[in-house]
C-alpha cells in the first residue's frame, strides 16, 4: 500500500521495539525515561508499543541517554509522517486482501468514502491535536487506502450509515456537501452497496457501536474489527464472529434500501 513519499507502515513499531531494547539494556525504567524527557510512564509505554509518535526532543534526549549511538535517531526519521497509526496496520493488511468489507458507522462518513477535505477535517478534530505533517500524511494514507474499492478482483463492499454520520458538517457545509456527492458516486459502483439507517427506528441492532466485518480471500474465514476509546481488537472466534455478522444482517434489514438511501443522501446534499 502506497502511503506517500515519507515514512513507512511499521516504522513506529520498529522504533518502539528498538527503544525498548536500548532502554532495557541500559537498565533504565519507563518511569525514569519519562522523567528525563517530560513524558509520563504510560506515554513511554505507548511509544514502545508503536501507538504514539515521539515528539519534541524525546529522541535526541534518549539516544545518548541509552547509549544508542544514533540508532534511535536514524529509525525515528522513518516514523515521521507515515500516515498510518501502528495499531491500524494489522487491520489494513487484512482489508487490502479481503474478499468482503462491511462497515457500520454512526459518527462520521467512513474513511473509505471520505474526500480529501473531509478527511483533513476529521484529522483536525483529533484530541490531542495532531501536528500538520501528521495530518497531511494521514490524509494521503487515507486516500491511498480507498484504492481497495477498485481492486481486481473487486471486493464486495457494503456500508450501513446512520443519518447522523451524513449530516455532521465537519469542515463546513460545503465540504460535507461535496463528500455526500462523492458518496453518491461511489454508490454507483457495482461492488459497493450503501444503506442509510433512518432516524425513526424504534428497534436498532447497532446500539453497541460501530464495527467492521472482513471476509478473507475465498471467504474461508471472517474477522470482526472493533475500535473504541479504550482500545482496538479483532474477533476471530465463534460464536462472537457469527453474532456480529448476524447483527450486521439485522442492521441491513432495518436500514433504508440502497435506492432510498441514495435519494436521502442527495436530499441532504441539496439542503446544505
Amino acid at each position: 500500500m502506497n502511503i506517500g513519499n515519507s515514512g513507512s507502515p511499521g516504522a513506529a513499531k520498529a522504533f518502539g521495539r528498538l527503544l525498548r531494547f536500548y532502554r532495557e539494556r541500559a537498565k533504565v525504567s519507563q518511569d525514569l525515561l519519562g522523567k528525563e524527557t517530560g513524558y509520563s510512564k504510560s506515554q513511554v509505554a505507548m511509544i514502545e508499543r508503536g501507538e504514539r509518535r515521539a515528539k519534541g526532543r524525546f529522541v535526541s534526549i534518549v539516544d545518548p541517554l541509552l547509549g544508542a549511538q544514533g540508532a534511535l535517531l536514524e529509525v525515528a526519521q522513518e516514523v515521521t509522517a507515515s500516515g498510518v497509526a501502528a495499531w491500524f496496520e494489522d487491520y489494513l493488511l487484512e482489508e487490502a486482501k479481503a474478499a468482503g468489507i462491511h462497515k457500520y458507522e454512526n459518527q462520521v462518513i467512513p474513511g473509505l468514502l471520505q474526500t480529501e477535505d473531509y478527511a483533513r477535517a476529521v484529522f483536525y478534530s483529533a484530541v490531542p491535536a495532531l501536528e500538520e505533517d501528521e495530518i497531511e500524511a494521514g490524509v494521503a494514507a487515507r486516500l491511498a487506502r480507498q484504492q481497495v474499492l477498485f481492486r481486481k478482483p473487486a471486493p464486495l463492499v457494503t456500508f450501513v450509515l446512520e443519518k447522523a454520520a451524513l449530516t455532521k458538517p465537519l469542515g463546513g457545509p460545503d465540504v460535507l456537501r461535496k463528500n455526500l456527492l462523492h458518496v453518491r458516486e461511489i454508490a454507483e459502483l457495482r461492488n459497493v452497496t450503501i444503506q442509510v439507517m433512518p432516524e425513526d427506528r424504534q428497534t436498532h441492532a447497532g446500539l453497541n457501536g460501530p464495527f467492521t466485518l472482513l471476509e478473507t480471500a475465498q471467504r474461508r474465514s471472517q474477522l470482526v474489527y472493533v475500535e473504541g476509546q479504550g482500545g482496538r481488537y479483532f474477533l476471530s472466534e465463534q460464536p462472537d464472529v457469527g453474532d456480529v455478522f448476524a447483527r450486521y444482517g439485522a442492521l441491513r434489514a432495518q436500514a433504508l434500501t440502497p435506492e432510498d438511501s441514495v435519494r436521502l443522501i442527495e436530499q441532504v446534499a441539496r439542503q446544505l
